[in-house]
């Protein structure tokens, strides 16, 4: 079948064993009668097939906009090659292959299969083997380096050409150059290690598929009536219990094997795109789709696998989904569940350390994360709802519940003000969906419902109606004099989408550090002014820590249970400790500290404001950048706090919000990481001024000089440089002007520098900023024909971190390489800028993922 793809391929003997390998790995070839299927449903398959019918080595197809004409089937069988025109494409999330709709068909001739995700029972299979065999793939494009040669893959007019440079394994990633001397005939046949993630790879020789039982025979005249319909009976109950799939592992201690659970509600379009690269990763029959019917199926089917992990995509509703299924099932003991956070809130996914929000950090990291993570416990609170006897009938509403929507809960439980806002978003979403449809407006609901609420006063006399119990002790008279708005009984640290209500760490100076598993639970009241003061960094007043709460209300009032709303009717609600969960906890990174250096217990750390400008010019010399800074003040935090603890505490000095001059994930950073001593601050103030005001000229670029047609871009000579000092602004309006007077922003000089080149070298923000806004996209990744370098590649160089930041942002190319053969991020490294070189790498990262439709792998 891969004799059909052109040129450089190897041997014919070495394309026939390739052929071989990538469909026999691991059985006998299965019955045909179950392979071929030529009907258009399996065809386009693009869930995993569970049924008894499911196909040996079938693709998982989804829809994908990939440039280039090639497709995998080779030109001989290719349908948009015989119709000669444009076709629709898939591609394979398995095997990342790409063919045209239409010659899906043309993959069973040609006798290629994707890499099997399970293995055939049987009484035939005696010897049945438990090793993985590779499956080998063409790729016409490959990152990396050649596993036996050592040399990177030819990537010049991968895009357009028909040569195949590499031969790699879908299963464990490793890549060989497509030629004899690279991809020998021994790697052929070699067992397959499964790569870098083999220890939570669940191995398709552990998923078979079974065979349905036979019909019981007919009854014999020397069997009595009665005991045949005893034997049927019996045969029936099995075939009603029977599953065509079971899950037999094989030992294997040091294996985390994972399942992976994703709603690809959350996150908007990130749930789908996530779970085409997790099928990559691992095998697709670990990975679930939870809009396809619940976690529950595939828990039961894992059930008996030792060491197994949990990974849920999604927000804290998801996570709390799985955890309840595991409470139904009773798996003892019940696997640890990590977060890969998609939702708005995340509260839990930020107490665990796994972030506010999935942004662009590589899955293959993720990976690593969920492998290498600690396993904490979670305490999970039950909710026993009675109604209250006592309640005046006048106060009775007929529109309230009588029930909350859930029983249990992992995060917090409240109600008054903060719940109301959330059921009047609930109910105003439902009554007209499409009014919602994007997260801004719905923060705008959210914003303007509360400030609403807060003029109307609707929740102030709570505590009126409320009676509170804690561990036996009455708390009413203390409600009463608070006079709270709203109530918080919190299980973890953070709360609304990352905020602390507890208070930081050493603040609480009457009660025991907050913790999600110490069996307690913290009562919080908020007023108006504490909610208010709570985004920037304040907290509620604590009322206490205890293990029993009974809370009685004599009226109907709005709650929240993790975030679901309703009005709940006057009733007697009972707080009590249900159980604890296992769940994964990120380990943050020390890289940067020696490991026998203890982490002191507090760090009193002198934070200073400086403009952007003197930052990038200062930088390397502490004792300068020190001069040219204003100081703030003095924060005391504890010595293993992160830095978005560290922000809360700066922003008390300012009451603004300011940007730390670490840019990466502060959930993810000790402040030790960073200093003990000493944190500067970005002033926003200064930054805007920077940027919109004083630009740095652009030498020749805008020529005043008198012509016929006005005003023209002209380019500065090779023996330019830019100046140092700062040119009037009158330079950005006149480039403006020219722009808007019809001149064209792509027009290039004679070394093929665009006006973009050159407003790089000046260090002009403004302009670049407005060439980026206003010429074609191709202008990003447009090289100059001296040394190959595209604008981002100059940028990195001159290490003007701004004006990558602009560039990336505007979709330029992180994986372009100059003539040296160097990437933006190699240019920042040799420039002596690490910060640079790290946020080229991130982004390097998420653009490989957010690229994967548009490669033309093969």
């Amino acid at each position: 079948g891969l004799a059909d793809i052109p040129s450089s391929n190897p041997p014919v003997s070495s394309r026939k064993a390739i052929a071989k390998s990538s469909l026999q790995h691991m059985v006998a070839q299965p019955n045909p009668a179950l392979a071929v299927r030529n009907d258009s449903e399996r065809q386009i398959r693009s869930t995993v097939d569970w049924t008894e019918t499911a196909v040996y080595g079938e693709h998982i197809w989804f829809e994908t906009n990939v440039s280039g004409d090639f497709c995998y089937v080779g030109e001989q069988n290719c349908m948009a090659k015989l119709l000669q025109k444009p076709l629709s494409r898939r591609k394979c999330a398995a095997c990342k292959i790409v063919v045209h709709t239409p010659c899906i068909e043309q993959l069973e001739k040609i006798n290629f299969r994707c890499k099997p995700s399970f293995r055939e029972s049987g009484s035939r299979n005696v010897r049945e083997p438990i090793v993985v065999r590779h499956h080998w793939v063409h790729r016409r494009r490959q990152e990396g380096k050649c596993r036996q040669c050592g040399k990177g893959f030819q990537q010049k007019f991968a895009f357009h050409s028909k040569e195949i440079v590499a031969i790699s394994c879908s299963w464990c990633k490793q890549a060989y150059h497509s030629k004899v001397s690279c991809f020998m005939l021994q790697h052929i046949e070699e067992p397959c290690s499964l790569g870098a993630h083999a220890a939570v790879v669940v191995p398709p020789t552990w998923i078979l598929r079974v065979r349905r039982p036979q019909n019981p025979l007919k009854s014999s005249k020397k069997k009595k009536r009665t005991s045949f319909k005893r034997k049927s009976s019996k045969k029936g109950a099995e075939e009603g219990r029977w599953k065509p799939f079971v899950i037999k592992p094989m030992p294997a201690p040091l294996m985390k094997p994972l399942l992976v659970f994703v709603n690809p509600k959350s996150g908007g379009n990130q749930g789908a795109k996530i779970i085409q690269s997790f099928m990559w990763y691992l095998n697709p029959r670990q990975v679930f789709d939870l809009s396809q019917g619940g976690p529950k199926e595939a828990l039961e089917l894992y059930r008996k696998v030792h060491n197994l992990r949990i990974l849920a995509c999604g927000g804290d509703g998801t996570v709390g989904w799985i955890l309840s299924i595991l409470d139904q099932l009773r798996l003892n003991p019940p696997p640890p569940v990590a977060i890969l956070p998609l939702g708005t809130g995340n509260d839990l996914a930020r107490t665990l350390n796994w972030g506010g929000g999935y942004t662009d950090e590589p899955l293959s990291k993720i990976l690593s994360h969920v492998e290498d993570g600690d396993i904490v416990q979670l305490d999970r609170w039950n909710l026993h709802v009675e109604p209250n006897p006592d309640a005046s009938p006048e106060e009775k509403d007929e529109a309230a519940s009588e029930k909350l929507p859930l029983d249990v809960f992992n995060n917090y439980f409240s109600l008054g003000f903060d719940a109301r806002v959330t059921l009047e978003f609930h109910e105003s979403r439902e009554a007209n969906p499409e009014k919602f449809n994007s997260r801004f407006r719905n923060k705008m609901f959210y914003a303007g419902t509360a400030f609403s609420d807060f003029l109307t006063g609707s929740s102030k006399d709570l505590a009126k109606h409320v009676k509170l119990v804690c561990d036996g002790t009455d708390l009413t008279s203390k409600i009463q004099d608070l006079k709270p708005q709203c109530l918080v009984f919190l299980n973890i640290p953070r709360y609304c989408a990352g905020t602390m209500p507890w208070g930081n760490p050493g603040e609480h100076h009457d009660f025991e550090p907050q913790r999600h598993d110490d069996g307690c639970i913290e009562v919080i009241g908020f007023t108006m002014t504490s909610l208010a003061a709570l985004q920037v960094g304040g907290h509620g007043e604590r009322l206490c820590q205890c293990r029993q709460v009974v809370l009685t209300t004599s009226k109907a009032i709005p709650m929240q249970v993790d975030g679901e709303p309703c009005k709940l009717a006057a009733s007697c609600i009972h707080i009590s400790l249900r159980n604890q969960a296992n769940m994964v906890q990120k380990t943050k990174r020390r890289n940067s500290m020696p490991l026998q250096q203890p982490v002191p217990e507090r760090l009193r750390i002198r934070v200073s404001r400086i403009s952007m400008r003197d930052y990038e010019a200062l930088h390397y010399d502490k004792e300068k950048l020190k001069e040219a800074s204003v100081p703030l003040g003095i924060i005391v935090v504890p010595g293993d706090s992160d830095l978005e603890l560290c922000r809360t505490q700066i922003e008390r000095l300012q009451e603004v919000s300011l940007w730390l001059t670490c840019v990466f994930q502060e959930h993810l950073n000790y402040v030790t990481e960073i200093s003990q001593d000493e944190l500067y601050v970005l002033d926003p103030e200064l930054v805007i001024t920077q940027t919109v005001g004083t630009s740095p000229a652009m030498p020749d670029l805008v020529d005043s000089s008198a012509t016929p047609t006005g005003h023209h871009f002209a380019f500065p000579s090779a023996s330019s440089s830019p100046p140092s000092s700062p040119a009037p602004s009158g330079n950005f309006s006149k480039f403006q002007e020219l722009h808007r007077a019809g001149r064209d922003l792509m027009v290039r000089d004679s070394s093929g520098q665009t006006v973009l080149h050159h407003a790089v070298k000046s260090g002009s923000k403004d302009i670049v900023k407005y060439i980026i806004e206003n010429a074609p996209s191709e202008i990003l990744d447009a090289t100059e024909e001296k040394n190959g370098e595209t604008s981002l590649h100059q940028a990195a160089a001159l290490r003007q971190r701004t004006i990558c930041h602009y560039i990336v942002e505007a979709g330029a190319s992180l994986m372009k390489t100059d003539l040296q053969g160097d990437t933006p991020k190699h240019r920042a490294e040799k420039a002596n800028d690490p910060d640079l070189a790290a946020y080229l790498e991130n982004r390097q990262h998420y653009q490989m993922i957010q690229r994967e439709d548009q490669e033309t792998a093969v």
